[in-house]
Order: C-alpha cells, then structure tokens, then sequence
C-alpha cells in the first residue's frame, strides 16, 4: 500500500499539518521553568546519561520569561525562514508534567490562549501523568490540540537501566492507555545507537510500537555530548556509533515497519554545535535527511511498506 506523502516517501509532519490543519506551522521550543524526578531526587539526581544540563532542551527559549514572552521571542527568530502565522507551542526542557497542577494549568491555558498558538506540544515522562494531570490535559484538547511527546528511548531493560530512563515498560504502556482514552495524540521519542543495541534490537522496539495506538514518531541519533555521563562513558569505554550510512539504513527499515497513518516528526537531530562530541557527521543534517530520501527512492522503500495488521511480513 503506497500513499502520496507530496515528495516524501513517509508520513511527514509537514504533510500532515498541511492535510489537517491547511498550513505548514513553526514549532516554539518553551521552557516551563520544569525539573525531572530523574534529577530532583525522586529517581535520581543526574539525569538519563545523554541528557544535557539544559533537560534537552538546549534551543528552548529562556525560562526567566514568561511563557507569552517566549512565543514572541520564538516568532521573532522565525521570522527568516516562517512566513506563516500557526505555531506550535512545545514546552520541550526537561519533564513537561512535573509540577502541581496549579502550576501547569496558568503555564499550558497562556500557550494555549495565544492567538496564533494551534497546537500545544508538551515532552514528558509517562509516569509523569497522575489522574489530575491527564484530567487538565482533556480540558486544554477541549480548547486547541494537545499533543503529548514520551520519551520511550527503547523497550530493552538493560538498556533502559544502562540509561537511567527510570521506569518499566508497563508504566508506558499505561501512559499511552489514559491518554488515547481521552482522546489525546501521543508522540514517542526513540533513540538510535543506544551503547549495546544492535539494529534487530532496534527494529524490535519500532516493530512493538508499530502495533500501539500512537500517532507519531521521533527518531533521535544518539549524540554524545559534553558534560554528560554518556560523555564520561563513551571516553572511559568507547562504544560504538552508527555510520551516517547505517543511520540511514536503520531508519529506512524502521519507516518500513510503522502503519502509514503514524506521523513522523523527526528523522535525525542536531545537537548543540559546541557541545557535540560524537558522532560528528550528525551536524549536517541537511546532507543526512537528502541521503535518506536518495536511499529511500533508490531502494523503493516507503513508510508501512511491509506494514499487515501490526506485524512485519
């Protein structure tokens, strides 16, 4: 079953927004002023190891301003390459749900009441997502779409542990249940060179989350960056990175395994120029995204290819 994704040869972002909502949007990267219970004690105090002291969200805007204040600031950056009018506020620095409730209703109503805010985007951890919260989150779909973004990483547990994501699979299997209850679209983030995992295991956590009711994907290269554990790791006990060539392999065959209609919202990442330690190929990314689509129609691949009813065949 081959669909017509414009030029792609997957279900883009861009594609949806423009079939569902009639425009290309520019999404605002906010920080919340939020922490993380891997970082507060709860869990832990330093973090998942690739995670950067900015709670990875080192191109959101700054904190110290008010949330109304970070769209404009993010509309006025977009100014030289968005001539639209729809953004996406996307509170993206370190657990988006972690904090009272009273707190995250005056920060996600001032995103959602802005006039040119069309969606609220918001990162976060599923056992992130007690009663109440979910309960805000179907008051604010009321309002604007809500989407939430999960940090799932992997569905290995040693590799889970190795990483110090900080929950079992169980308790994001539950996170995706409650909000599909109520109606709210989930983004999962995937990592890809995670130390130790190969590329069946890889293909193995695509292949669990191509038969979960999700509607969207980010696929994130693995980045070693600067003064991270992940960074004091891969310089004690080098680990092995993917080639930008095996990158793009992975990811052709990971596209193949997912249903047509799940959204992908990233391909690769970039990560902070003066941070990134390895792999250094990763900062081209506009050189990775047009090998891909090269390889893509080379190979005559495209996205749920090989897609029957939840499994590969």
């Amino acid at each position: 079953m081959k669909k017509q994704w414009n030029d792609k040869r997957y279900h883009s972002l861009d594609y949806e927004l423009r079939t569902r909502y009639g425009e290309k949007m520019y999404k605002i990267s906010l920080d919340g002023g939020f922490t993380c219970p891997n970082r507060d004690g709860t869990l832990g105090t330093r973090g998942c190891i690739f995670c950067s002291q900015g709670g990875s969200g080192d191109f959101a805007s700054d904190r110290h301003l008010s949330v109304t204040e970070q769209i404009e600031t993010g509309k006025a950056q977009s100014l030289a390459k968005y001539a639209g009018g729809g953004y996406i506020a996307y509170f993206q620095a370190y657990t988006g749900t972690y904090a009272p409730v009273s707190r995250l209703r005056a920060l996600f109503m001032e995103a959602i009441r802005h006039p040119d805010i069309r969606i609220l985007s918001i990162a976060t951890r599923p056992d992130c997502l007690e009663p109440e919260v979910l309960d805000l989150l179907e008051e604010l779909r009321q309002i604007k779409p809500v989407w939430i973004e999960l940090g799932l990483q992997t569905i290995h547990p040693d590799t889970a542990r190795l990483i110090r994501r900080g929950y079992e699979l169980p308790v994001f299997e539950q996170a995706v249940s409650s909000l599909r209850d109520r109606n709210i679209d989930v983004i999962v983030h995937v990592i890809i060179g995670l130390p130790g995992e190969t590329e069946s295991m890889i293909t193995d956590t695509v292949r669990y989350l191509a038969a979960m009711d999700i509607q969207g994907i980010k696929f994130q290269l693995l980045h070693v960056l600067r003064h991270t554990d992940l960074a004091v790791l891969y310089e004690k006990e080098p680990f092995r990175l993917p080639s930008m060539d095996e990158y793009i392999r992975i990811i052709g065959n990971c596209l193949c395994l997912l249903p047509p209609d799940v959204v992908i919202h990233r391909l690769t990442g970039d990560g902070p120029r003066d941070l990134l330690i390895a792999p250094e190929w990763s900062l081209h990314k506009r050189r990775v995204l047009n090998q891909l689509h090269r390889y893509l129609k080379d190979q005559d691949l495209w996205q749920g290819k090989e897609y029957h009813h939840g499994f590969n065949i």
